[in-house]
């Protein structure tokens, strides 16, 4: 729609994406954001791809179309895909407000070890994690070796009513993850334990 060969003005594009872009997608552009806290199971509904992987790459860069609009394009290898059709590694393009996520690469760092869980991709070609930085689980490993995932939230509220909604939708839930649904804690979960309930409620949309 906007390819041609005029010079439009510098600002037009940015005017553009904020009346025609979805207000879902300008909150998840901008960092620091204030939005209602998600639980897993609204994560995973929202949610079109669900990877664990690690990065290889994160480049910021302007959109290929709009050059007044910052983005960072992040390269993922997938070990495993608990939702959305399965793939070796993703790319998405994130639209970036913030000039911190200038500076950091949206806090993507390769080689980093993530569990994403992505909504669908604009008209635009842009793509996040759903519910800002909650549909972001950095892996790190505890000092039993064990896999932990921690959202940008520190998994605020992350299983809070998730065994009424369950046992609503007929969906049952195993005993671990019925017991962090009843915890009020925040902090790193077992990986085991969020993927267990991510496929669970996955399995059932």
């Amino acid at each position: 729609m906007f390819r041609g060969r005029r010079q439009f003005p510098s600002l037009f594009p940015i005017l553009v994406l904020t009346f025609s872009l979805t207000p879902a997608v300008l909150v998840m552009a901008q960092r620091g954001a204030v939005i209602a806290p998600e639980s897993i199971d609204q994560l995973t509904q929202d949610a079109t791809l669900i990877v664990h992987g690690n990065v290889t790459s994160a480049k910021v860069e302007p959109h290929p179309q709009f050059g007044n609009l910052m983005t960072v394009l992040v390269t993922m290898n997938v070990g495993e895909t608990l939702k959305g059709t399965s793939q070796k590694s993703i790319q998405f393009r994130q639209y970036i407000w913030d000039i911190r996520d200038q500076l950091d690469s949206a806090q993507y760092a390769k080689n980093e070890e993530l569990l994403l869980m992505l909504g669908p991709v604009s008209q635009y070609g842009l793509r996040s994690p759903v519910g800002l930085d909650q549909g972001r689980f950095r892996i790190t490993r505890d000092s039993q070796g064990q896999a932990m995932a921690t959202n940008g939230r520190a998994n605020l509220r992350l299983f809070e009513a998730t065994e009424q909604r369950a046992q609503a939708g007929g969906i049952k839930l195993s005993a671990r993850v019925t017991a962090l649904s009843r915890q009020r804690s925040t902090g790193p979960v077992p990986l085991s334990d969020l993927k267990d309930a991510i496929r669970s409620f996955a399995r059932a949309k």
